[in-house]
């Protein structure tokens, strides 16, 4: 059994940092370069929300350990590099299949320690919901590695069934939960699987699905196992607190729980009612609100198993949430709780309350699909270029300014001037204020004709300069006055990045996730820049500008320089639920590169599958282009071209040849050499 990895608590997380903070004051006064790579691990706090999982390289290069073993690794740097040498570009999303079988052991070992440790007379049944990252390969590895722990699978919707029950054709006991709204149809396919002997359980989210059920259970003289859901009393905790409770969208109430009992009692079917389910929200992130809810559902079980009903599975739902910023606190984006604290609370809570009621410990299920699989996906995407509002200067005199109609330099342009070269720590406050007035009056002066464009464009040049000095000679002050504690935001650089956050991180934009954000490469030297990203797309919530901090979220990023044509990539972490589904195609940038990368026993890294991005022509598609129509239309352009000798031949082959190509190719930019433009 492999080694859990301990947790470290927020205090012990800050008394780390502080003796790595003394070492670097050492190292400095010793002489000594104080940039290292367990800096760089510190300034993305890469240790806190990797679990071990992650790790910076001596090299400075970004590693993946699958399993947690060091040595067992490798550099995410060398295989963006091993991809370009098969002629693929970034962006790039990297699977780690070896990582997402450690994920399913965590889960199993956690909870078959709590089940051992506690006494615990019932087994443990996770399954993953199909609707966290439907990709097949996602779906086929969690079925292949949870066979040895029973891990099973859940559905959500009738495309979701189907593809699940192909997918375990050769696996009838493997346990499928079948939640979601249910028609006819449906219900009949559920009733056809468990006709085929499989272990499935339809959950009633209504009453009209339990009397399809039954309808259905008639029709083709089954026994059917079902399952229902309850809305809970108990508030859910984190973003997601308001999808239980009364006003949730699933689930029943606890009258209408009994009604179900009763209906099918009626019917001589009270043994077929064997599974109770809640839905307690996604990404719990406090442990007080788990073990609240959990003896809730507990009492409901044992009262209906009480009642007669023939109940065996007690399904905890979703919720066991990912440290996104590994502080492990009491924050939306984090958990204040382990994977094995979180399993021996459910554990001891669901067999204390059974054993006070006198009933058999069930079987416990899970459903916890972000746990299983967020860990082990990679976004990889290089960055294009950089804007920098610092790096404008101030002429070295008013004399090389140009005069204005009147034979004089304009007075904002004079006291910009002055605000710049009086800039002292004294005078910070004052200096900022003096340049801010100064801007908004060369703006007033240029909207009603007092101040050419030339001015204008000087006087922003000069403004930003003054707040990057009023910046910079901050940072030295002990206390910095609170109206410039905004200023290393609003100074912050942009760096362009070749990725649609709409298509590969879509709930950044619509839910502010917070993401582990970070290079992948040259993290042996210090960043020196502060930056937000946005990405390709002509729509100006195509950003992002929060980041992971140790104790905080931080509105930008530390990068490095980089200038034209150099090879720069970031790393977006921890994204492997939701973001492949959930994605559009805005500006009709489509899927990206998927890899899935393996590890041998030597730690030597090869590409088990590759899954193409899509093309031009394959995102055209998607929206009713036809793209042949497309490529005709130029092609008879070009003719009439040539015709009208507004072109050559040659020149219209070449444009008929581009435009094939551009069809053919990747939606995201493209070099000839994978640098930026």
């Amino acid at each position: 059994m492999s080694q859990v990895l301990p947790s470290v608590s927020p205090a012990t997380q800050g008394v780390q940092a502080g003796t790595h903070s003394a070492s670097t004051i050492a190292r400095v006064k010793a002489g000594i370069d104080p940039w290292t790579v367990d800096d760089a691990a510190d300034v993305y706090n890469l240790r806190g929300w990797g679990k071990g999982f992650f790790e910076v390289g001596k090299n400075g290069n970004v590693l993946v350990r699958p399993t947690r073993t060091p040595g067992h690794e490798v550099d995410l740097f060398e295989i963006v590099k091993g991809l370009r040498e098969r002629g693929l570009r970034t962006p790039v999303l990297l699977h780690f299949s070896d990582l997402l079988h450690r994920r399913l052991q965590d889960l199993h070992e956690a909870f078959d320690t709590a089940i051992r440790e506690n006494g615990y007379k019932g087994k443990y049944n996770a399954v993953y919901p199909i609707k966290v990252n439907q990709q097949r390969r996602v779906v086929q590895e969690i079925r292949e590695y949870g066979e040895q722990y029973g891990f099973g699978l859940e559905v959500g919707s009738k495309p979701e069934l189907l593809a699940v029950m192909g997918l375990t054709s050769d696996s009838a006991d493997r346990l499928i939960i079948c939640n979601g709204f249910k028609e006819d149809r449906y219900i009949e396919f559920v009733t056809l699987a468990a006709k085929l002997g499989r272990n499935i359980i339809p959950v009633i989210e209504n009453l009209t699905e339990l009397r399809l059920i039954v309808k259905y259970a008639d029709k083709y003289q089954i026994r059917p196992k079902i399952g229902v859901r309850v809305n809970l009393a108990t508030p859910g905790a984190g973003r997601w607190r308001h999808s239980s409770g009364v006003k949730a969208k699933f689930g029943l109430s606890l009258t209408e729980v009994i009604d179900v009992l009763e209906y099918l009692k009626s019917r001589g079917m009270e043994d077929c009612l064997q599974l109770l389910h809640c839905h307690m929200g996604s990404q719990i992130h406090d442990i007080r609100q788990v073990s609240s809810g959990i003896n809730e559902l507990a009492r409901i079980y044992t009262e209906l198993a009480k009642m007669g009903a023939g109940m065996r599975y007690l399904d905890v739902g979703g919720g066991l949430g990912i440290d996104y910023d590994g502080s492990q606190t009491n924050f939306e984006f984090s958990t204040n709780y382990t994977l094995p604290e979180y399993a021996a609370n459910v554990v001891y809570k669901i067999m204390s309350v059974c054993d006070e009621e006198g009933v058999p410990h069930p079987t416990i299920v899970t459903e916890s699909g972000r746990a299983m699989v967020a860990q082990q996906s990679v976004l990889v995407f290089d960055v294009l270029g950089a804007n920098r509002l610092d790096r404008f200067t101030v002429p070295a005199s008013l004399e090389t300014v140009a005069k204005d109609e009147h034979g004089e330099v304009p007075r904002p342009i004079v006291d910009l001037y002055e605000a710049y070269n009086g800039v002292t720590e004294r005078r910070l406050l004052e200096c900022y204020h003096d340049a801010l007035q100064s801007r908004d009056e060369a703006m007033n002066l240029f909207s009603v004709g007092y101040l050419s464009l030339e001015h204008r464009a000087l006087a922003e040049r000069m403004f930003w300069a003054t707040c990057a000095r009023v910046r910079d000679k901050a940072k030295d002050m002990p206390s910095i006055p609170e109206e410039l504690t905004d200023l290393e935001n609003s100074t912050s650089d942009t760096y362009f990045c070749n990725l649609s956050i709409f298509q590969s991180l879509p709930d950044i934009w619509a839910i502010n996730q917070l993401f582990p954000i970070m290079p992948i490469h040259r993290l042996d030297e210090r960043p020196t820049r502060k930056a937000t990203i946005a990405d390709m797309t002509c729509d100006s919530d195509g950003k992002i500008d929060r980041f992971v901090d140790n104790h905080d979220v931080k509105k930008f990023v530390e990068l490095h320089d980089i200038k034209d044509g150099d090879d720069y990539f970031l790393g977006a972490f921890l994204v492997g639920a939701y973001q492949e589904t959930l994605g559009d195609l805005h500006n009709l940038f489509g899927d990206t590169h998927v890899a899935h990368i393996r590890l041998d026993a030597n730690g030597n890294w090869w590409i088990d599958e590759i899954v193409e991005g899509d093309s031009v022509r394959e995102v055209l598609s998607y929206v009713q282009y036809d793209a042949n129509r497309l490529g005709q239309a130029i092609r008879h352009e070009c003719e009439r071209a040539v015709r009208d000798k507004h072109m050559s031949v040659a020149e219209s082959n070449a444009l008929v040849r581009a435009y094939e190509s551009g069809l053919a190719g990747y939606t995201y930019l493209e070099t000839e050499n994978g640098a930026a433009m």
